[in-house]
């Protein structure tokens, strides 16, 4: 196989690529504890830095962690995955320290918790390009959250919310594609759709050679119908959004 290792680090967003194939070479706890000191300078709420970051690399952890994610493969090849978390816990148990009562077992607790892991991930991911390391941002985290809750021993006030499997590109796979600025930017007040935006700006994405391809063997008529009809069905969003509430209750954020 190639070898991807030697490959100039990525510093331009336009290029940025999600890998899922990691060669042996293995991610430095120096290396990858400075970035994740450096990303801490993000923005955060009240300066709280809600968030946590569970560091797997462990081979039986990850075996452990697969299902959770569909038994995606990188899972269990990238040399490390992180599993960063929405945490009150630790500003609660720290304001109860401090003879402070916590009043953060709530949605809104949640919400700003999951902004800030969230934040802190993209920061993360920006300086992991930098450094020509590869990730996949994985968004089955929060589909079968309670797994993952068990197996990392997650507690009350904490949840996990995005993980990333991280190592060295084994590949260089195509750019994504992407939408053009004035389908997503709105001056001044928002601006609804006519059909004929809806044309002009998903034209590029459904007469991709790839996606018509995806509607000629799955044999559907339109590219949409793949996401509502195959990869993200009414009824599996409602399985997993009551699952989601359901464990969000558990963690103490629906009190």
């Amino acid at each position: 196989m190639e070898n991807f290792c030697n490959f100039v680090p990525m510093k331009n967003l336009a290029t940025r690529r999600t890998i899922r194939q990691y060669s042996e070479k293995e991610v430095s706890e120096e290396l990858l504890n400075r970035l994740m000191t450096e990303a801490s300078r993000t923005q955060t709420m009240g300066n709280l830095q809600l968030y946590s970051v569970v560091v797997t690399r462990s081979d039986e952890l990850k075996q452990k962690l697969a299902p959770a994610h569909f038994n995606q493969p990188m899972v269990t090849q990238a040399p490390v995955v992180l599993t960063i978390c929405a945490d009150f816990n630790r500003t609660s148990f720290w304001a109860k320290c401090r003879n402070a009562e916590p009043g953060y077992d709530n949605f809104l607790s949640f919400i700003n918790a999951a902004t800030d892991a969230l934040l802190y991930t993209q920061t993360l991911c920006n300086l992991m390009d930098e450094e020509g390391l590869g990730y996949c941002y994985l968004g089955t985290t929060v589909y079968q959250p309670q797994q993952i809750i068990d197996i990392l021993h997650l507690p009350r006030l904490v949840m996990p919310v995005a993980t990333l499997t991280v190592g060295w590109p084994a590949e260089q796979p195509p750019l994504s594609d992407r939408l053009p600025l004035e389908s997503f930017i709105h001056e001044d007040t928002y601006h609804d759709y006519m059909g004929a935006d809806i044309d002009t700006y998903y034209y590029n994405k459904e007469h991709l050679p790839e996606n018509l391809n995806f509607v000629r063997i799955n044999k559907k008529e339109t590219l949409a119908q793949i996401f509502t009809d195959i990869r993200y069905t009414r009824k599996d969003n409602e399985a997993m959004s009551e699952g989601l509430l359901y464990t969000l209750k558990k963690q103490g954020f629906l009190n």
